[in-house]
């Protein structure tokens, strides 16, 4: 069954053309990659997935709800959560603080019943601490719980940022280059923690240039080439596909399936 249905969508800037009448679904419970050289419009695609942008047309099916013209926390709040290219965390607090923002659309104490310190304020917040606490485990950042996230190495603040989007339980994770600027044991770890998630039901759609990464955490990948669809397939068809060979992969390039 498809979780996301993406139909006819299209986004432009100025006279440059970021996205073209693009179609495609991510059926639930697979990691479903987005691949493509620099330009070929994969964050596009997610900041209009996730309402930071809109697009010029088309239309976005996620559990039977449209989400053009909903507003991110809007979306977030339906279960789609993401990740971005480069991190976006608060340096000055914890670990755990970090990731526990991500549980904020799912408690509803508001300003005054916090100020006031309510039962049902610290019931909440014992509850988006054990959820936080979850995420983080599945992470494997329970060594790193109440360090100040700036302290932190890169590899972990990447796992951090993830952490802070499963808060949110969400039903769909975009991952946007999460193996960026990692190590290859740190990419080793990445490709398990991403097969990880897709194991407790969460749907992955992922963006990254990492091809290993790719070819091993991925159950179908869909590739990009100016902002349009080039070809989608296995991983074992992406690899062995001549316009992907010749438009991106550059090569007789084989990869461990």
């Amino acid at each position: 069954m498809a979780l996301l249905k993406v139909e006819g969508l299209s986004k432009s800037f100025g006279g440059v053309t970021a996205i073209a009448d693009l179609r495609f679904e991510v059926p639930e419970g697979q990691v479903y990659s987005v691949i493509g050289p620099n330009g070929a419009g994969k964050t596009t695609l997610f900041n209009m997935l996730s309402g930071i942008y809109r697009p010029d047309e088309g239309r976005v099916r996620f559990l039977e709800h449209e989400l053009i013209g909903r507003l991110p926390h809007q979306i977030a709040r339906l279960g789609l959560s993401r990740t971005f290219q480069n991190l976006q965390l608060f340096f000055n607090m914890s670990a755990l603080d970090n990731v526990m923002v991500g549980c904020h659309l799912r408690t509803r104490s508001g300003l005054l019943g916090a100020a006031l310190r309510l039962r049902s304020v610290v019931r909440e917040e014992h509850q988006a601490r054990q959820w936080a606490l979850e995420s983080m485990t599945l992470c494997g950042l329970e060594a790193f719980v109440g360090q100040q996230a700036g302290a932190l190495s890169y590899g972990v603040l990447k796992r951090l940022e993830i952490a802070r989007a499963l808060a949110l339980q969400p039903k769909l994770l975009l991952m946007d280059e999460p193996a960026a600027g990692l190590n290859d044991t740190e990419t080793v770890e990445m490709q398990q923690l991403i097969r990880r998630i897709c194991e407790t039901g969460i749907t992955v759609l992922l963006v990254e240039h990492n091809m290993d990464l790719v070819m091993r955490a991925s159950d179908r990948i869909l590739v990009l080439d100016y902002g349009s669809r080039l070809a989608e397939g296995t991983p074992q068809e992406i690899q062995n596909d001549r316009r992907v060979i010749d438009a991106y992969l550059g090569g007789e390039v084989q990869y461990a399936v």
